[in-house]
């Protein structure tokens, strides 16, 4: 088997350990690292890294591979496992989504070994993480006070990435083209095949988006041949394909009542809910642009004129090259 060597340790076959990666030293000089975990099996095969908390209030994901682990140690797997629950450690520790100087770490590869401290410790997710795999799976969630319906992100405009998202079965399947700067986009570029999973909002642990994780992530191995494959065929729905996505915007400040769910199939023109004043004198009913299925709700009722509401995926071909620019970022 060829020589796999993670933060200065060699792995050998059917090896798995726990490492630290150092990140940075806190104020007071303490020691702050990155947690990974490399279950490496016997035979060769693919090498998958399974990512979350690049935002680090995006914390669904973390428990989503502590549950993955949990399964995979279990069995004997075909390949590589490289784990990294809590890529952004300072923003987990912070509860928040970014790191102490205000910087995106998703906005900031493939890094710099001399630049901001995100743009180092993306260098060092490159280099220790992302090129030693062949495909990869980062975990997200929406932003703070917003939900996002269990889906997967992926160019499907890649034969061999749109298989592996469909392998996942999540709900939908988004077609979105990467962001420069993104852990995605820097992957695309090392020819590792990688899904964007979102679901639930910030700052909680949610069962059903927890369970759709595992479940997709555990499928998704299965078929690349990292776990062997089922004899007999779930019988889960098929995702539904998205061509795109848009974000429907409020027309003014009020308070927003929404009345569809995380999911739903919505048509076009149809009322999802309504902006008002506080005394309800002045109700501005919110409609839908284009049909399609929803994405993501904002869950906080108090809105500006502007702030997203409903984010949206379309299906029809005729909106794909306008929407699919629209769709929220990884």
């Amino acid at each position: 088997m060829k020589k796999l060597k993670i933060l200065g340790r060699t792995i050998l076959p059917g090896e798995t350990i726990n490492l630290e990666a150092e990140v940075a030293k806190l104020y007071d000089s303490t020691d702050l690292t990155m947690p990974v975990k490399i279950i490496r099996g016997e035979k060769e095969g693919p090498i998958v890294f399974l990512s979350a908390a690049i935002h680090g209030d995006e914390i669904n994901g973390v428990e989503i591979i502590r549950e993955v682990l949990k399964i995979i140690e279990r069995k004997k797997i075909k390949g590589t496992i490289i784990a990294v629950p809590i890529v952004n450690v300072f923003g987990f520790n912070n509860k928040s989504r970014y790191l102490p100087d205000r910087r995106d770490l998703n906005r900031s590869f493939p890094g710099s070994e001399n630049g901001s401290l995100a743009s180092r410790m993306a260098k060092i997710f490159m280099n220790e993480i992302i090129s030693k795999c062949t495909h990869g799976i980062d975990f997200h969630t929406g932003a703070i006070h917003r939900s996002n319906h269990p889906q997967i992100r992926a160019d499907l405009s890649c034969k061999e990435t749109k298989k592996f998202a469909k392998s996942f079965r999540a709900p939908i399947i988004v077609d979105s083209q990467t962001r420069d700067g993104s852990l995605r986009e820097m992957a695309r570029r090392k020819g590792v095949i990688t899904l964007v999973f979102e679901g639930g909002e910030a700052l909680r642990f949610e069962d059903d988006v927890i369970t759709a994780g595992v479940k997709g992530c555990i499928s998704a191995l299965r078929e690349i041949g990292v776990l062997p494959k089922l004899k007999l065929v779930s019988n889960r729905p098929k995702p539904i394909m998205a061509l795109g996505s848009y974000w429907i915007r409020s027309p003014k400040g009020g308070t927003f009542k929404l009345k569809v769910k995380n999911g739903q199939m919505v048509k076009k023109n149809q009322v999802i809910g309504e902006v008002t004043d506080p005394l309800g004198t002045d109700v501005e009913l919110i409609r839908v642009h284009n049909s399609g299925y929803i994405l993501g709700i904002n869950k906080l009722p108090l809105v500006t004129q502007g702030e997203a509401l409903v984010h949206i995926a379309t299906t029809r071909e005729g909106n794909y090259k306008k929407d699919r620019l629209m769709d929220s970022v990884d």
